[in-house]
């Protein structure tokens, strides 16, 4: 086989010399941008296998040319930037590049990814908008730390794979990112990815959920319903909470899975599944197998290849990055610049994390509401949450407005009514915290 072609465009010379030194690097035929024609059209006429794009400033014009392009969802890319937040290059990212790095560089990280592209060429799209600061991303996935970096690997090798994964994690680890990106990195990325929540199915409708029915099989089957499966055809079907599913719902599921087949409900017509399944839990499978509410047989034809996502706790290096990264993402949005104090970050760092990327996520979110410029310690109410029953109520995945609202209540309910002292607990103005008020009062 002839040697794989290495697109290089970058401006930084040290970089370009550590790159061009690396015996992985020389295992490519390299390609290297020149200074007076645009890079993206010097790329597009190479029929390159890897690009390394250190995306130093670039025109708008040249994501539009990318953007137009189908190259990005035919070869791999690795893109170095500043970690400033770039809605453009969050764009770029979302239409189909792979690997993200941040300044300042870990180079051995930049050079297993061209490792990993030169051992396994495959297509990755990415199409999540991304605003951070300094973390790497795969896919979905964003972290720098070892957890990580091990997941990435583990989920590029499996992706290219059609092995049915079971993904196992604690809530709020990132499961189904884990699982997008698994399909995205997959040759079926072109196809549907469905997502299912099996413990939020009525035991009454899952049949239909699951396989379909069509008009007139049950009271209030007004019109033909396509179920998951087919739904998710030639895609990639995605059962979170898979123990939670019925026993009598997972025998049919496991036929499904041994003989590709399926029959909607009400239908006598066979239909024939060509989906990739991706199943996920929060408990311990063979615990679940233990207690009866996991069918041992089912779990053995899920875990052909089984994925541990790590807990954020797991994970040290990559919480404060995180929380930036939400706050990054959160300024981007809302045109502002807010920081967080060292004190903040500190909290950040020494908080337990139960609820894993989602409750730092939100707790990030919260505290941006809260902060005029600078988020402190009270803003992110996470020693509130401990000791204030009202707080501590608060479902994690409840929406921002209302979880601004309970917090503005349970602050009030502290102080006895006093706006004052509440507006500066909450560190806003009290004219603001007024306006709220008034907002809310108009809203019951």
């Amino acid at each position: 086989m002839s040697q794989p072609l290495l697109f290089l465009h970058v401006q930084d010379p040290e970089l370009t010399t550590q790159l061009l030194q690396s015996d992985i690097v020389r295992r490519f035929v390299i390609c290297k941008s020149q200074p007076d024609e645009c890079w993206v059209e010097q790329m597009l006429r190479q029929s390159c296998d890897l690009a390394l794009i250190e995306m130093d400033n670039p025109a708008p014009a040249q994501y539009e040319l990318l953007q137009q392009s189908h190259v990005l969802s035919e070869i791999d890319f690795i893109l170095i930037s500043k970690g400033i937040p770039d809605l453009a290059l969050d764009q770029l990212m979302r239409c189909g590049a792979g690997y993200h790095f941040r300044q300042p560089l870990d180079m051995n990280s930049v050079l297993d990814a061209v490792q990993d592209c030169y051992r396994q060429l495959s297509t990755v799209v990415v199409k999540r908008k991304v605003q951070t600061s300094d973390l790497d991303q795969f896919g979905l996935l964003v972290g720098s730390s070892a957890a990580m970096l091990r997941l990435y690997k583990t989920v590029r090798k499996v992706a290219v794979t059609e092995a049915n994964v079971f993904i196992i994690g604690e809530s709020g680890a990132g499961k189904e990112l884990v699982a997008n990106t698994v399909h995205l990195a997959s040759h079926r990325a072109d196809k549907p990815f469905v997502a299912i929540n099996c413990g939020a199915l009525s035991s009454e409708l899952i049949d239909s959920e699951l396989f379909g029915h069509v008009k007139g099989s049950f009271t209030g089957a007004l019109r033909d319903h396509q179920g998951v499966f087919a739904q998710a055809e030639q895609g990639t079907l995605f059962l979170d909470e898979v123990t939670e599913m019925p026993l009598e719902q997972q025998v049919k599921l496991l036929r499904v899975l041994e003989s590709g087949e399926y029959r909607p409900v009400g239908s006598n017509k066979v239909c024939m599944a060509n989906v990739r399944v991706i199943a996920a839990t929060n408990r311990d499978p063979l615990q679940a197998v233990a207690d009866g509410i996991l069918r041992e047989d089912l779990y053995f034809r899920l875990s052909q290849f089984p994925v541990k996502v790590p807990p954020l706790r797991e994970r040290e290096a990559d919480i404060t990055g995180l929380a930036q990264h939400f706050l990054a993402y959160c300024n981007a949005r809302e045109k502002q610049q807010k920081q967080l104090s060292d004190a903040a970050l500190s909290l950040v760092a020494q908080h337990k994390w139960p609820g894993n990327v989602r409750e730092l996520k939100h707790a990030v979110e919260r505290a941006f509401i809260m902060a005029d410029k600078l988020i402190e310690p009270h803003h992110l109410l996470l020693e509130v949450a401990t000791s204030v029953e009202a707080v501590a109520d608060i479902p994690a995945d409840m929406p921002l407005d209302e979880l601004e609202k309970a917090a503005i209540f349970a602050a009030l309910e502290r102080n006895c009514g006093n706006k004052t002292d509440t507006a500066q607990q909450l560190g806003i103005s009290v004219k603001t915290l007024y306006n709220k008020l008034e907002k809310y009062q108009q809203e019951s």
